[in-house]
């Protein structure tokens, strides 16, 4: 058996004030002084690290909001003196797709590397829009002692990205079939490039680190490569896929020989580049960057037919399709074309890496659910560093979580491992619950989730004929 895949997480505190959802107003003039105050017994003890954080405080303007909500202090005082507010900075983070609550949560496993836990439960919607539509199956969650990160059954989270092939041929027990190149990673997630509108934060350093360190591989297109600034950049080679710009600098074959993958945006003559490089670089697997638009599945559906075996499926950072006024999700994309391969019995032969939306650790299982290999992201790497995601952000422009300046190199990047490390965790959490003992197996198997869409059809179908 290998060694048990690991991510070694450390608590890094935030730079900046929290913006935490819930404060305490405290009427402290009718005070009772009671000998057994509900403050002294705060689970959290948040009261005590208030009064430090008063006599430290550096921001005249800065409020305390980093009670949990779990409401004990409220319900409990005798006077009646405590009620909670809700930060009005917190409600204005992100926008309908990027919510609070996801801020809040990848801010939470960024500084601790562990599940977030929340003291007031969840009591929101449970559907929504995405992959808030979609819930999966954890009836496995019944045998704790035997599933899940506490069991003595191993689960693998590994993935393969390259051509698979579909048999074996022997000649007096030598291997005689040719194999291509198959990368295998321990967590089906790599990095993407930064989203267009948010060139702001020069990132890369710390996204190479946090591959280099988690054994993943980071995505940098071929214009940033020599803007990077790090010591030894040779020894990041084996965590760095090349996306070869058409208008960008050549890179060359020595550098993208010590790679294990390469990404070409697509093209008229996309498989005629592909054929090219596998030829020069045989060891290395050649991915295409597809877009997901309304033509994304004839595409797919086309360059799969052209022994093109690896493809990176990019849907806007919110998951939704691409250049059309009522879009669909990413998620509702990727399973058409899951079930397109298999239609055509090439499914195996075929790698689909899904990106755009994932926000949350849930949504990387999901998305393989719907039939991705693995997923990229990019956007939870800048929340993790404090990132506000404002609407735009660009060389100049005023940064309200101080990006435009220098960031310590084991903050920025340790925070990062933090969060892949929290969201590690919580795949193995609940692939045990779902009785899943390989990442790989999950692919595809949508009698693992259930669809509200389909739902409502089995039930509201035949009473309104729809």
């Amino acid at each position: 058996m290998p060694e048990k895949y690991h991510i070694k997480t450390t608590i890094i505190k935030p730079r900046l004030p929290r913006i935490g959802r819930y404060g305490v107003v405290d009427w402290r003039e009718d005070c009772a002084r009671c000998h057994n105050c509900v403050k002294k017994a705060c689970v959290y003890d948040k009261y005590r690290e208030e009064n430090t954080f008063i006599r430290d405080i550096d921001e005249v303007h800065t409020l305390y909001y980093e009670c949990m909500g779990c409401f004990s202090c409220i319900q409990n005082c005798t006077k009646n003196l405590l009620m909670i507010s809700v930060n009005s900075e917190y409600k204005k983070l992100g926008d309908s797709y990027w919510t609070p609550r996801i801020f809040s949560t990848l801010w939470l496993e960024a500084e601790t590397g562990k599940v977030p836990v929340s003291g007031a439960g969840y009591r929101g919607k449970f559907s929504g829009h995405g992959f808030d539509s979609m819930w999966t199956d954890m009836s496995e969650i019944v045998r704790p002692t035997r599933d899940g990160i506490h069991g003595r059954e191993y689960i693998s989270t590994s993935v393969d990205i390259g051509k698979k092939p579909s048999y074996l041929s022997f000649d007096k027990n030598i291997l005689t079939s040719s194999l291509p190149p198959v990368i295998s990673l321990p967590f089906p997630v790599i990095f993407d490039m930064p989203s267009e509108n948010h060139s702001l934060p020069r990132l890369d350093p710390f996204i190479l680190e946090t591959a280099r360190q988690t054994g993943l591989i980071a995505i940098i297109g071929s214009k940033r490569w020599d803007a990077i600034k790090l010591e030894n950049k040779d020894t990041y080679l084996n965590h760095i896929a090349f996306f070869l710009e058409p208008d960008g600098p050549e890179i060359p074959e020595d550098i993208l020989s010590h790679t294990r993958l390469i990404e070409l945006p697509d093209g008229k003559e996309v498989v005629q580049h592909v054929n090219r490089l596998k030829k020069a670089l045989p060891d290395c697997v050649v991915a295409v960057r597809v877009p997901l638009d309304n033509n994304a599945a004839e595409r797919v559906e086309k360059l799969s037919q052209s022994d093109i075996d690896t493809l990176h499926l990019v849907a806007d950072i919110n998951g939704n399709e691409i250049g059309t006024n009522q879009p669909r999700f990413i998620k509702d994309i990727v399973r058409e074309i899951h079930e397109m391969l298999i239609k055509n019995e090439i499914r195996d032969k075929v790698t689909l890496i899904a990106g755009g939306g994932i926000a949350l650790s849930e949504h990387v299982a999901k998305a393989i659910i719907c039939g991705a290999d693995l997923v990229s992201i990019n956007i939870p790497l800048m929340i993790a560093v404090e990132c506000r995601l404002c609407e735009k952000c660009k060389p100049g422009d005023y940064c309200p979580a101080k990006l435009d300046k220098d960031i310590d190199f084991d903050y920025a990047s340790g925070r990062m491992i933090n969060l892949i490390g929290a969201w590690y965790w919580q795949m193995v959490e609940l692939m045990g619950a779902m009785g899943m003992r390989e990442a790989r197996r999950l692919r595809g198997d949508v009698g693992r989730a259930m669809f509200k869409e389909e739902l409502e059809e089995d039930v509201y179908g035949p009473i309104f004929r729809k």
